[in-house]
């Protein structure tokens, strides 16, 4: 099978899109073709790929023709921004909305129409889970992933200050939008944080064993569950989450749940500081529910089955784990689409 995966707004080594999805068609010897934004982030192709070079946020008329290019002698498209399906050529094969984006139902309903729609219900979420992560610290904490003001980077600087006075130290392990860079170098230079900047995911995920406690500081505008926080579970880390992320930490009761507040948030951490026995029990709970549930590797022949049967369609056609259309755009809907 030949597969062509595109974004032009997700780093070219989002995690579920290259670490998981494109890897796994490789590793099952398909070829890919990538359409991302190499040059702006600077990232070199991994062997293996053909790369399509995109400007990050390309304009339409720029996005057709790297699609156009793409996509010769191809089997199946998967893109994964909505943006993209209106650059489609007309020759093309048959096309997957990977969701994990806000989208209203109406125009998730449109889509369907015309394309198929893929949920987190039929690829799940998931990490790569550590065979026996050290337990927990107590020196510092860790926030892994994009880093913006509705990931809660406000709060996270604020945090930084409150918690040094207590020898606690805040890692922040990922890449920032534009408009939240300056604080974050501020907040180093003067000694606050580390920020780490963009890490390729295995070593990021290395980065983060061994430390006190996980963050994820999303607010209610994000539409999908932070994998962030599956990704602590998997490093034996308890998590401190916003209600945004309380599924997986309530139902393994590997974490604490809190309002997105500072004060809120220092104390969940001062209390695991000061709680060693605690901290192992939440790890290794979060660690026990990662390896039976969220370890990629015993999802990622699923994916491949799943995406040669969608090259496989004669005609596209919805799928999301047994539900029509009205259920995706429900599941969209609770998603905050």
């Amino acid at each position: 099978m030949r597969a062509c995966v595109a974004t032009t707004v997700h780093h070219p080594e989002d995690a579920r899109i290259m670490h998981r999805q494109i890897r796994a068609l490789l590793d099952a010897g398909h070829e890919v073709t990538y359409v991302a934004p190499f040059t702006y982030h600077n990232v070199t192709p991994a062997a293996g790929l053909t790369p399509v070079d995109v400007p990050r946020r390309a304009s339409l008329r720029r996005a057709h023709a790297a699609l156009r290019r793409a996509l010769r002698d191809a089997d199946l498209l998967v893109v994964h921004e909505h943006r993209l399906l209106r650059t489609l050529p007309h020759r093309r094969p048959p096309v997957v909305w990977d969701v994990r984006e806000r989208v209203t139902p109406r125009r998730l309903a449109r889509a369907e129409r015309r394309h198929r729609i893929v949920t987190s219900a039929e690829v799940p979420e998931a990490t790569f889970v550590a065979a026996e992560p050290p337990p927990p610290g107590d020196a510092r904490i860790v926030h892994l992933g994009r880093l913006a003001a509705d990931r809660g980077v406000t709060e996270l600087i604020a945090l930084a200050e409150r918690l040094a006075p207590h020898g606690v130290r805040l890692d922040l392990i990922g890449p920032a939008e534009p408009g939240v860079r300056p604080l974050l170098r501020d907040a180093q230079r003067v000694g606050l944080l580390d920020w780490y900047g963009y890490v390729p995911l295995r070593h990021a995920l290395r980065m983060a064993e061994g430390a006190l406690a996980g963050l994820s500081l999303a607010d209610e505008t994000v539409p999908w569950l932070p994998t962030k926080i599956l990704d602590y579970m998997g490093r034996g880390l308890p998590v401190v989450t916003t209600p945004r992320g309380a599924a997986p930490v309530e139902s393994a009761g590997c974490g604490l749940v809190v309002p997105r507040d500072v004060d809120a948030v220092l104390n969940a951490v001062l209390d695991l500081k000061e709680d060693p026995a605690r901290r192992a029990e939440l790890g290794a709970r979060g660690h026990a529910e990662a390896r039976l549930r969220h370890h990629w590797p015993d999802h990622a022949a699923a994916f491949v089955r799943h995406a040669e049967s969608w090259a496989g369609l004669g005609a596209a056609r919805v799928l999301t784990s047994g539900v029509g259309i009205r259920g995706a755009a429900g599941m969209a809907a609770r998603r905050g689409g």
